[in-house]
Protein backbone atom coordinates (compact mmCIF):
# COMPACT_ATOMS: atom_id res chain seq x y z
CA UNK A 1 0.00 0.00 0.00
CA UNK A 2 1.27 3.48 -0.85
CA UNK A 3 2.29 5.84 1.92
CA UNK A 4 -0.46 8.34 2.70
CA UNK A 5 0.75 11.92 2.52
CA UNK A 6 -1.26 14.06 4.97
CA UNK A 7 -0.80 14.15 8.75
CA UNK A 8 -2.70 15.51 11.73
CA UNK A 9 -1.94 18.96 13.11
CA UNK A 10 1.39 19.17 14.93
CA UNK A 11 -0.58 20.65 17.87
CA UNK A 12 -2.50 17.37 18.29
CA UNK A 13 -0.22 15.75 20.95
CA UNK A 14 -0.29 18.84 23.19
CA UNK A 15 -4.08 19.25 22.95
CA UNK A 16 -4.64 15.52 23.56
CA UNK A 17 -2.36 15.53 26.62
CA UNK A 18 -4.29 18.50 28.08
CA UNK A 19 -7.59 16.72 27.49
CA UNK A 20 -6.31 13.47 28.99
CA UNK A 21 -4.82 15.31 31.98
CA UNK A 22 -8.20 16.88 32.78
CA UNK A 23 -9.83 13.41 32.60
CA UNK A 24 -7.10 11.90 34.78
CA UNK A 25 -7.45 14.62 37.42
CA UNK A 26 -11.20 13.97 37.61
CA UNK A 27 -10.52 10.22 37.92
CA UNK A 28 -8.00 10.74 40.73
CA UNK A 29 -10.45 13.03 42.58
CA UNK A 30 -13.11 10.29 42.39
CA UNK A 31 -10.58 7.73 43.67
CA UNK A 32 -9.55 10.05 46.52
CA UNK A 33 -13.22 10.43 47.52
CA UNK A 34 -13.63 6.63 47.45
CA UNK A 35 -10.52 6.16 49.61
CA UNK A 36 -11.86 8.74 52.06
CA UNK A 37 -15.29 7.01 52.13
CA UNK A 38 -13.56 3.66 52.74
CA UNK A 39 -11.60 5.12 55.62
CA UNK A 40 -14.59 7.04 57.08
CA UNK A 41 -17.08 4.12 56.90
CA UNK A 42 -14.45 1.49 57.68
CA UNK A 43 -15.05 -0.60 54.54
CA UNK A 44 -13.84 -4.21 54.57
CA UNK A 45 -10.25 -4.96 53.52
CA UNK A 46 -11.25 -6.41 50.12
CA UNK A 47 -12.85 -3.06 49.15
CA UNK A 48 -9.57 -1.30 49.92
CA UNK A 49 -7.67 -3.83 47.76
CA UNK A 50 -10.04 -3.09 44.88
CA UNK A 51 -9.39 0.64 45.33
CA UNK A 52 -5.63 0.03 45.38
CA UNK A 53 -5.99 -1.99 42.15
CA UNK A 54 -7.97 0.85 40.57
CA UNK A 55 -5.29 3.32 41.70
CA UNK A 56 -2.56 1.23 40.03
CA UNK A 57 -4.58 1.04 36.81
CA UNK A 58 -5.15 4.81 36.95
CA UNK A 59 -1.41 5.49 37.41
CA UNK A 60 -0.50 3.26 34.44
CA UNK A 61 -3.28 4.88 32.38
CA UNK A 62 -1.99 8.34 33.27
CA UNK A 63 1.55 7.45 32.18
CA UNK A 64 0.18 5.99 28.91
CA UNK A 65 -1.89 9.14 28.32
CA UNK A 66 1.34 11.17 28.15
CA UNK A 67 3.00 8.73 25.71
CA UNK A 68 0.11 7.71 23.41
CA UNK A 69 -0.58 11.11 21.73
CA UNK A 70 2.96 11.24 20.32
CA UNK A 71 2.64 7.73 18.84
CA UNK A 72 -0.83 8.54 17.48
CA UNK A 73 0.48 11.68 15.84
CA UNK A 74 3.27 9.72 14.15
CA UNK A 75 0.96 6.94 12.97
CA UNK A 76 -2.08 8.96 11.73
CA UNK A 77 -2.21 9.60 7.97
CA UNK A 78 -4.98 10.37 5.50
CA UNK A 79 -5.36 11.09 1.83
CA UNK A 80 -8.19 11.85 -0.57
CA UNK A 81 -8.46 11.44 -4.30
CA UNK A 82 -11.31 11.41 -6.77
CA UNK A 83 -12.45 7.93 -5.76
CA UNK A 84 -11.41 7.30 -2.15
CA UNK A 85 -10.77 8.69 1.31
CA UNK A 86 -7.95 6.65 2.83
CA UNK A 87 -7.06 6.59 6.53
CA UNK A 88 -4.25 4.87 8.36
CA UNK A 89 -3.88 4.98 12.14
CA UNK A 90 -3.19 3.00 15.29
CA UNK A 91 -0.44 2.57 17.84
CA UNK A 92 -0.54 -1.11 18.80
CA UNK A 93 -2.94 -2.23 16.07
CA UNK A 94 -2.65 -0.57 12.67
CA UNK A 95 -5.87 0.18 10.80
CA UNK A 96 -6.12 0.94 7.08
CA UNK A 97 -9.51 2.24 6.02
CA UNK A 98 -10.59 3.03 2.47
CA UNK A 99 -13.90 4.83 2.07
CA UNK A 100 -15.31 5.15 -1.47
CA UNK A 101 -16.41 8.72 -2.22
CA UNK A 102 -19.62 7.32 -3.73
CA UNK A 103 -20.58 5.85 -0.31
CA UNK A 104 -20.10 9.02 1.76
CA UNK A 105 -23.43 10.42 2.96
CA UNK A 106 -22.29 13.29 5.15
CA UNK A 107 -19.16 15.11 6.25
CA UNK A 108 -18.97 17.48 9.21
CA UNK A 109 -16.45 19.25 11.41
CA UNK A 110 -16.52 19.65 15.16
CA UNK A 111 -14.49 21.61 17.68
CA UNK A 112 -14.41 21.37 21.48
CA UNK A 113 -12.99 24.03 23.80
CA UNK A 114 -9.44 22.64 23.81
CA UNK A 115 -9.48 22.21 20.03
CA UNK A 116 -10.80 25.78 19.71
CA UNK A 117 -7.93 27.07 21.85
CA UNK A 118 -5.47 25.38 19.48
CA UNK A 119 -7.46 26.35 16.34
CA UNK A 120 -8.08 22.76 15.28
CA UNK A 121 -11.15 20.82 14.14
CA UNK A 122 -11.99 17.18 13.69
CA UNK A 123 -13.76 15.84 10.60
CA UNK A 124 -16.45 13.17 10.75
CA UNK A 125 -17.30 11.24 7.60
CA UNK A 126 -20.38 9.03 7.61
CA UNK A 127 -21.42 6.30 5.24
CA UNK A 128 -24.49 4.06 5.37
CA UNK A 129 -22.83 1.54 7.66
CA UNK A 130 -19.88 3.29 9.30
CA UNK A 131 -18.47 6.51 10.64
CA UNK A 132 -14.85 7.73 10.49
CA UNK A 133 -13.16 10.62 12.28
CA UNK A 134 -9.96 12.46 11.45
CA UNK A 135 -9.26 13.74 14.97
CA UNK A 136 -7.29 17.00 14.72
CA UNK A 137 -6.52 19.16 11.72
CA UNK A 138 -5.61 22.82 11.48
CA UNK A 139 -8.88 24.75 11.28
CA UNK A 140 -8.41 26.01 7.70
CA UNK A 141 -7.19 22.60 6.50
CA UNK A 142 -10.23 20.92 8.08
CA UNK A 143 -12.67 23.34 6.43
CA UNK A 144 -11.01 22.93 3.03
CA UNK A 145 -10.92 19.13 3.39
CA UNK A 146 -14.59 19.05 4.41
CA UNK A 147 -15.52 21.11 1.35
CA UNK A 148 -13.33 18.94 -0.92
CA UNK A 149 -14.83 15.68 0.38
CA UNK A 150 -18.35 17.10 0.01
CA UNK A 151 -17.55 18.14 -3.57
CA UNK A 152 -16.05 14.75 -4.48
CA UNK A 153 -18.89 12.87 -2.79
CA UNK A 154 -21.40 15.18 -4.50
CA UNK A 155 -23.03 16.20 -1.21
CA UNK A 156 -25.31 19.22 -0.94
CA UNK A 157 -24.38 21.97 1.55
CA UNK A 158 -26.44 22.02 4.76
CA UNK A 159 -26.31 24.84 7.32
CA UNK A 160 -24.74 23.76 10.64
Amino acid sequence: MNELEHRLSSKFPKARIISETISNIIGFIVLAVLFWLGYYFDWPAWANWILIGLLLIAVVGTIWSFIEPHYLYRSWRYQIDIEYLQLRYGVLTKEWVTVPMSKIQSVSTSQGPIMRAYQMRSIKVETMGSSHVIPALEEQVALELRARIAELAKLKEVDE
